[in-house]
């Protein structure tokens, strides 16, 4: 998965970049953006107004978030700042906020010269970091339940073929057995029952879906990293997860290809990607910042930050027919993210490092 995703020939790493394969938050429009942009002043409030205000996302693709943030933090040249543009925040932005992109892939060529461009997390940041599906990409191993224990699943990378391999080792099954304990046979049973899927004979309950699962610990470890970095300020990680009380039976393993799910063949052809274990990686996160996190739905998130998806009256449309157009717009744009069948079916984990949470997302 590591040499799939971002080996010299990675799918992060070579061609045209995430966004031509599939829409994120990001992608799908400037809502999420937008809601930063709100975010930013209460978050520098929160800091005391620093010197530098640190804006780093990590797996940025080809910069898009960024590219956005840079146009609200260039100052006017036609007369006083706009609504939404960091220099109209009540102690101007403009000129404190330092926008950086991680990404393993080579610099864009066109992006603005304000984006600096790193392939890791820098040290010593102050203010905030944004990793928007960064953490489903982290590899990880998968692995069986077989009457000998947990076993890792291997995968031949240029066919996809799976067979099983050698016993996980002490530091994942033990991750195993808090995080994700296998489950007894009747309850797999119940599971695919439920989903109105016949019942597994016993071949499929030692070695098919039923017993496999996804060691996130590799996912633990890259977040707790990213707080590990971090000096003050919050951390929000957006994507697609489950918990413990309700882990996928069988796990999220697919790929990702052209907009179109494909098998996840690791070959460096399609995104490799499986959902986020997030009280997991809350947890580790939690043991770094040593602030309490918050994990809520993107809907939630949104809705907070001023993004409540609302159609606008009827009545606008005779009043201003441009103008409702516009907001009907924005109503759909905020819409497709909320969407729990969509985007809208993301976590939104925060995690403060040395200040208070609760007034960021506040309207």
């Amino acid at each position: 998965m590591t040499s799939a995703l971002y080996g010299p020939d990675g799918f992060f790493v070579s061609g045209p970049g995430p966004a031509a394969h599939f829409r994120t938050s990001v992608h799908a429009s400037p809502v999420l953006a937008s809601c930063l942009l709100r975010l930013l002043p209460s978050l520098d409030a929160a800091l005391g107004h620093p010197a530098r205000l640190d804006v780093v996302d990590v797996g940025a693709g080809r910069g898009e978030l960024l590219r956005s943030l840079s146009v609200a933090a260039r100052p006017s040249s036609s007369g006083p700042a706009s609504a939404g543009s960091l220099a109209a925040a009540p102690v101007p932005l403009a000129d404190r906020v330092r926008l950086i992109a991680v990404e393993k892939a080579p610099r864009p060529e066109d992006l603005p010269v304000e984006i600096e461009w790193l392939d890791e997390i820098p040290e010593g940041v102050t203010g905030l970091l944004v990793a928007t599906e960064w953490l489903d990409n982290v590899p990880l191993d998968l692995a069986v339940h077989t009457p000998e224990g947990w076993r890792y699943l291997q995968v031949d990378p240029a066919t996809g073929e799976e067979s099983t391999g050698a016993p996980v080792t002490a530091e994942d099954a033990d991750w195993l057995a808090h995080w994700w304990p296998a489950p007894p046979p009747d309850a797999v049973i119940k599971k695919f029952a439920s989903a109105g899927t016949a019942t597994p004979d016993a071949n499929l309950m030692i070695n098919g879906v039923g017993d496999r699962v996804e060691i996130g610990r590799t996912r633990d470890e890259a977040w707790a990293a990213a707080i590990g970095k971090m000096v003050r300020g919050l951390a929000l990680a957006v994507d697609y997860g489950h918990r413990r009380e309700d882990r996928p039976v069988g796990g999220t393993l697919t790929g990702y290809r052209g907009g179109r799910q494909v098998a996840p063949v690791p070959d460096g052809s399609c995104d490799v990607t499986a959902h986020v274990a997030m009280d997991s990686v809350a947890s580790a996160g939690e043991r770094v910042a040593r602030c309490a996190y918050t994990l809520v739905s993107q809907r939630d998130g949104l809705r907070a930050l001023g993004a409540d998806g609302g159609r606008p009256p009827l009545s606008l449309a005779s009043r201003d027919p441009a103008g409702y157009v516009r907001a009907l717009a924005a109503a759909s744009a905020v819409a497709e993210l909320t969407d729990p069948a969509g985007l809208g079916g993301h976590w939104w984990l925060l995690q403060p490092v040395d200040i208070t949470l609760d007034p960021l997302m506040a309207r």
